[in-house]
């Protein structure tokens, strides 16, 4: 599994990063035609088989006592291989900001998802707002689901759409002040965008909504400012949108 630190682990936007998580249980050399990389001997380090080396059957997961049950071989094989030629060290800086973030993820992530349904269930009812697309809410489809595999929370990043369409959406994210416009997501400060005129924006309209990021569709990611504040915040920015434009 592949984390980007940048967003919720990190919480704070201020460092860039990312992770490779390994489950380790994988047999690799059951198809080495498949996976030569990790199978097949490595001939920059003199012929060795990462996977018979790394593996959860190899030495190395002797030596840790997990023997049969997991190993690091495609951990070791992104560093050895990928981090050589590619070069994608994190910043030692980086690496310390986002481990003092990881270390309140759990005090974080509680007050993240409370915000975020409080927002959402506020969009839900505002007059301007023809959908909310939060999972936390008992009307999404996906809410049964929602409560079996996460049920601390939803998160806090959703979408939300305005009944005025693209013009209507670019006012909001323009009109909004506390909250931050930004392409960013998961910082401990509430932060909005305008995938249509932003990050999908030279896409036709057709491939935007094929992207789920319809003209009318504004992403946020509710941080960890006062609930009423946020509200008021979206308040103000929906109530500024021109009633023509409606």
């Amino acid at each position: 599994v592949v984390h980007s630190l940048t967003k919720f682990l990190n919480g704070h936007g201020n460092a860039l990063g990312g992770a490779i998580v390994e489950k380790g249980d994988f047999n690799w050399g059951a198809n080495p035609d498949k996976f030569p990389i990790l199978a097949k001997p490595c001939d920059s380090y003199h012929g060795m088989v990462f996977y018979d080396v790394f593996g959860k059957d190899g030495p190395v997961a002797e030596m840790f006592g997990t023997k049969g049950k997991t190993g690091m071989s495609f951990a070791i094989a992104a560093r050895a291989l990928g981090l050589r030629d590619a070069g994608p060290s994190m910043a030692p800086m980086n690496a310390f900001l986002i481990n003092t973030g990881i270390e309140t993820l759990p005090l974080r992530m509680a007050k993240h998802c409370s915000n975020a349904m409080a927002v959402a269930e506020f969009l839900a009812g505002h007059e301007k707002v023809a959908a909310v697309s939060y999972t936390g809410l008992p009307s999404n489809k996906n809410n049964s689901l929602i409560k079996q595999y996460c049920p601390n929370g939803s998160g806090s990043l959703f979408t939300f759409s305005l009944k005025g369409g693209f013009e209507a959406a670019k006012q909001v994210v323009n009109n909004v002040k506390m909250i931050s416009l930004v392409a960013n997501l998961g910082d401990c400060r509430t932060l909005v965008a305008h995938p249509a005129s932003m990050m999908h924006r030279q896409l036709n309209e057709e491939q935007q909504k094929a992207a789920g990021a319809s003209p009318e569709v504004v992403r946020i990611t509710v941080g960890l400012e006062d609930p009423k504040d946020i509200i008021a915040d979206l308040k103000q920015a929906l109530d500024g949108v021109v009633a023509a434009k409606m």
